[in-house]
């Protein structure tokens, strides 16, 4: 290969950021599959393997063929005390790989005191100073910390916005509303979030400061009162003195804006004058004419826009630090996932879009997944480390066009997931002498106990004590003993010394379960589908190992583990493209919509035009959803009906308010609340034409675990995964490994692997009889 093309060599990875992992999963310049997991807390674990008294150590456990130098710049921390986690956090000036171990030259030789914090054996975790992403494409590069990344091209989903609205860690904001309605967010629409709770606890409000601007429209978009250009400024700058020097954002919401957006344009302007920093105007975000959730959208964007912001400029800066304009060479490049499944530029993200975006890339790596394996109706199960998404997919995942995430309400497209607090970090506790799984999770530090770093005893412990997990293959080093430690005492918590052990894990197995199967009822069964009609596709690091049991609650009777289980959302986020989504109201009567073909087509070139102004080639784009939202005259909700046929479209409605509510009323005239239009470059979902595989020959297991599998320990078959041929079948109870995950096959089960390299488990299976 020449030079130039060498310079034109591109990386592509998709790397998803969790609560707990960052997972990667692309191709280096020569198209060969590459594959990592980090800490979130942008960390790699390890363990001492031998210690030397001037400031050297050899450490074991962390990831192979990494190049001299690579952890100059990082940091040494002991886990074996957390309690003095500073006094033995050790800079690192040098490492060299020696084998199955790497050599630490540090900045200090060790003291007396950190015998026991270094000592052979003792966990430690290798701090990165730059984010998980970054972090994650240095180990999959080989690159040092010191040394530019090559070109890159990188998709990202993150949970970065989502935490920061849950641990209320956003920006300033001050709301700008029209007089008269101050009090707008702070009354909201009187929805109790718990119609039984005695002791109501309001959330507080996002925004630090309202100001009511004197402007007002009328519903058709008239001027009522005039924006006073000169006292608006007034009121800012008065606000932005009472703010101080401090970064801020301001999040603009005026009445009737939608229908005339001069007010909220002009305000913003003089926003942008007076030195805020963020401005979010809901006519642009939020077109929607409804006051209240147009206001919360923008509060929510202000809210979070400056975090991501300066999230992804940093990310993007490590990416293009090595780009000589005039080189030549290949450019990096940075596209984060929507809640809605698509890719968006940096240059055109907004934080409103972002908050599912993790979830999102999960779920579409189950579509495609399933479309892989040949099967139209599935459920996504994604169980990670801080918690479990759920979603229902009939082709395509399902969509919401507004959804709430924590206190948040947004009127934004998202992927319908429904999450629960119940996931491999999930801790387990007494409370009122009674055991409880979550909602708190350990996350990625400290963790679970089994981690090292003095965390709490948490699902990942429990499968670990059970025998369903096996140490060696976890792809980081656990301390066993840890968790057997922290599960005698939750049980003196609980009762007694006399506590049956294995009793209490095994509970804890079935109250996660439970609950998890509790979320998929929630997207199914109480939106009128039977999830006995579709599959389990089970990922995460966690999920396969509790599908079965989950399935057999639901009355699923196929789980589907593809490929990769527990980078699953980096795989969706590989398959994902550029889309985007254009939506108007019309709130007219159905039968009395002028020109309704003629909005469609509008809306279908508004979102091909944004797709393009992506730099897309305009004869690649393609309309992918085409979505009307109807209801009875006189209801506030909602149905969402695919448009497929403009005459049909009232059946297709009452069909799916029947699915939806089990009844129609009678003499109630349709109303077309809005038009959606989705447009996307190619197509994001994998056809189905798959070789079909059935199970044919039995495969030989690898070994033996003992595992406790329906009530009781006892010795289970264990297989390899990459040692498995297509069709060779096995019969659970019985356990299948494999990088960063396992699947725990329970009794009734049978399993093999498809034409699309899954893990196919069918409940029953004929009785597993030995003609199949």
């Amino acid at each position: 290969m020449n030079s130039r093309e060498d310079l034109r060599r591109v990386w592509r990875l998709a790397v998803d950021t969790g609560g707990t992992f960052t997972d990667v999963l692309g191709e280096d310049p020569e198209g060969r599959t590459v594959r990592a997991k980090v800490l979130s807390s942008s960390a790699l674990r390890a363990r001492v393997a031998a210690r030397f008294s001037a400031g050297w150590l050899d450490v074991a456990g962390l990831p192979l063929e990494l190049p001299r130098g690579f952890f100059a710049g990082y940091s040494l921390r002991s886990l074996v005390r957390p309690d003095l986690a500073v006094a033995t956090t050790l800079s690192v000036l040098d490492s060299e790989p020696l084998g199955e171990t790497s050599r630490l030259e540090l900045g200090q030789a060790f003291a007396e005191s950190m015998d026991s914090a270094f000592a052979e054996g003792a966990a430690v975790e290798l701090l990165s100073p730059e984010e998980p992403p970054i972090l994650a494409a240095r180990v999959i590069t080989r690159t040092p910390l010191r040394s530019r990344l090559p070109p890159i091209e990188m998709r990202l989903g993150t949970t970065r916005g989502t935490n920061a609205l849950l641990e209320r860690k956003g920006a300033a904001v001050v709301f700008f509303v029209t007089a008269g309605f101050g009090d707008l967010l702070a009354i909201g629409n009187q929805a109790r979030p718990d119609l039984f709770a005695l002791d109501i606890q309001k959330p507080e409000p996002l925004y630090r400061e309202v100001v009511e601007i004197p402007e007002r429209l009328t519903a058709d978009g008239a001027v009522l009162v005039a924006l006073d250009v000169d006292a608006a400024r007034n009121l800012v700058r008065a606000v932005r003195a009472r703010l101080g020097e401090g970064p801020c954002a301001a999040a603009v919401a005026l009445l009737h804006s939608v229908l005339d957006a001069r007010h909220e344009e002009a305000l913003g302007a003089i926003l942008r004058e007076e030195g805020f920093e963020h401005v979010a105007l809901s006519s642009r975000l939020a077109r929607s004419i409804k006051i209240l959730p147009r206001a919360e959208t923008a509060v929510v964007e202000a809210y979070l826009a400056p975090v991501l912001a300066g999230y992804l400029a940093g990310v993007s800066a490590a990416l293009t630090s090595h780009h000589d304009p005039g080189s030549g060479a290949a450019r990096s490049s940075l596209h984060v996932m929507t809640s809605a499944g698509g890719l968006v530029g940096v240059e055109h993200f907004h934080a409103k879009d972002a908050l599912l975006s993790g979830p999102a890339g999960g779920v579409l790596g189950a579509a495609r997944a399933t479309g892989a394996s040949g099967i139209p109706r599935a459920i996504a199960f994604d169980m990670g480390g801080t918690s479990t998404d759920v979603a229902r997919i009939d082709g395509l995942p399902e969509l919401a066009f507004e959804h709430r995430v924590g206190a948040a309400h947004l009127l934004a497209p998202a992927v319908a997931v429904e999450t629960v607090a119940a996931g491999g970090g999930s801790i387990l506790t007494a409370f009122e002498g009674r055991l409880r799984v979550g909602p708190e999770s350990a996350g990625a530090w400290p963790g679970p106990a089994c981690y090292g770093a003095g965390g709490p005893l948490a699902i990942t412990d429990v499968n670990l004590l059970l025998g369903r997990l096996d140490a060696e293959r976890f792809g980081m080093p656990l301390d066993l003993a840890a968790a057997e430690r922290a599960v005698v005492r939750l049980a003196e918590e609980l009762t007694t010394a006399s506590t049956d052990v294995s009793a209490l894990l095994s509970g804890a197995l079935e109250i996660a379960n439970e609950r998890m199967a509790a979320a998929i009822r929630t997207i199914s069964i109480a939106k009128g589908y039977d999830p006995a009609d579709y599959a389990l596709v089970a990922f995460g690091g966690a999920g396969a190992q509790h599908a079965c049991a989950v399935a057999d609650l639901l009355g699923i009777s196929t789980v589907i583990v593809p490929r990769d289980a527990s980078l699953l959302s980096a795989f969706g986020l590989g398959g994902a493209s550029i889309e985007r989504f254009a939506s108007r109201q019309l709130l007219a009567p159905l039968d009395d919509v002028p020109n309704l073909e003629q909005e469609l087509a509008a809306l279908e070139a508004e979102a091909k035009g944004s797709v393009a102004v992506e730099g897309v080639d305009p004869a690649a784009i393609e309309i992918r959803r085409r979505v009307a939202h109807l209801r009875f005259v006189g209801q506030e909700a909602t149905v969402a009906v695919a448009l497929e046929d403009f005459r049909r479209l009232g059946a297709a409605f009452l069909a799916a308010y029947r699915a939806l509510y089990g009844y129609v009323p009678a003499g109630r005239a349709i109303e077309i609340e809005s038009l959606v239009v989705s447009a996307g470059e190619g197509s994001d979902r994998e056809g189905n034409s798959l070789r079909e595989v059935r199970p044919r020959g039995t495969a030989k297991p690898d070994g033996t675990r003992r595992a406790w599998f329906s009530g009781a320990f006892q010795d289970v078959a264990v297989y390899e995964r990459k040692s498995l041929a297509e069709g060779e079948r096995f019969v659970g109870p019985c356990l299948v490994f494999e990088a960063h995950s396992a699947t725990g096959v329970e009794a009734g089960w049978l399993g093999w692997l498809d034409g699309a390299g899954a893990i196919r488990l069918e409940r029953g299976a004929l009785a597993l009889a030995p003609g199949l």
